[in-house]
């Protein structure tokens, strides 16, 4: 049976529609290339001048960037290995399987892929991914090696999540227990994505343009390459790092700071040739969690997750784009 999304059957009109337009609408395939900034987070165990250098570097670049790697972060390879395998096992199932409504017990909708609500190329994703939220994982009964890997995955990088998040709030005003008192491993979740070769990858996207919702996310991805993220008016390649993990700043942690952490618009670029597997570990708040800006005059007015999770969805709904922390400005 075939393990490829029907996007050609789905999205027929689009693709047939769009077909004249594809010269005119091609997109600029040649962009800068950087390496985001490089934090070592070994130095935090260190004496108490490098804890705090590298506690300043990591504040100014998600201040300048919204975006960093890191590197000695305490996940092993091996884990984030088995994690790679058991994703590549999962979408290799037939596409009849992975689109049941219970695939893995899960809940329905956990398996994702294009974009319903897309009116051409550029609002379709060419991408399949499998979002799982923590609370979850324990109904993956039948499936113990891909559980036991999420669980123990899940496990660190709440961890790390939480580590970084304190560490950024240093400097902000925020109390130490913040995040431990709104954040758990069942409020996050895990999105697990692959990107197919792509025959229409001049004009369209693995994942459309967006900004994360969360306070932040963490990045496992393999060699590929095709993030690119949106820095002063242009976008820009991200060079992959096989031995970092990709950290950026969710519009929770920009509002957080009042403005002084960037959640910056990023997107993936499809792959004609290849196919692109990463792993995103979203570090939220409960629902009830209200987010207030850490300074006065604040840009931004209070608002619960719930809130903000609503208001993204009437926004899906009404424009077919996420719009985001732009609603909640004073």
């Amino acid at each position: 049976m075939a393990t490829e999304p029907p996007f050609f059957e789905k999205y027929k009109v689009i693709f047939q529609s769009s077909a004249d337009e594809k010269e005119k609408s091609t997109m600029v395939d040649v962009f800068e290339e950087i390496e985001l900034p490089l934090i070592n987070l070994g130095h935090l165990n260190l004496g108490p001048f490098e804890r705090r250098k590298c506690i300043e570097t990591m504040a100014r670049a998600a201040a300048e960037w919204g975006f960093f790697q890191i590197v000695n972060h305490g996940i092993p390879e091996e884990l984030l290995d088995r994690l790679n395998q058991e994703q590549v096992k999962v979408f290799q199932q037939p596409f009849g399987k992975k689109s049941e409504d219970k695939f893995l017990n899960l809940s329905a909708q956990s398996y994702r892929w294009g974009n319903p609500l897309a009116t051409s190329l550029r609002n379709l994703s060419w991408s399949e991914a499998l979002h799982l939220s923590l609370k979850d994982i324990s109904k993956m009964d039948e499936y113990n090696n891909l559980r036991s890997t999420i669980e123990e995955y899940a496990g660190e990088a709440n961890v790390l999540a939480q580590r970084l998040a304190e560490h950024l709030a240093q400097n902000l005003g925020i109390r130490a227990s913040y995040f431990r008192e709104n954040c758990s491993p069942s409020s996050c979740s895990l999105r697990m994505n692959r990107y197919p070769p792509c025959p229409y990858s001049s004009i369209m996207f693995g994942i459309v343009p967006h900004t994360g919702t969360d306070f932040l996310t963490i990045v496992s991805q393999d060699q590929v390459g095709g993030l690119q993220l949106k820095r002063n008016g242009r976008w820009v390649s991200v060079k992959p790092n096989p031995k970092a993990l990709v950290v950026n700043i969710g519009d929770f942690y920009q509002a957080l700071s009042n403005g002084k952490y960037k959640s910056l618009t990023h997107r993936v670029i499809a792959n004609r040739e290849s196919e692109r597997y990463s792993a995103a570990y979203f570090y939220c708040p409960t629902y009830e969690t209200v987010i207030e800006s850490c300074s006065k005059p604040s840009l931004y007015r209070r608002f619960s997750f719930k809130e903000y999770r609503e208001q993204i969805q009437k926004d899906v709904k009404a424009t077919g784009d996420k719009v985001g922390l732009s609603r909640f400005l004073w």
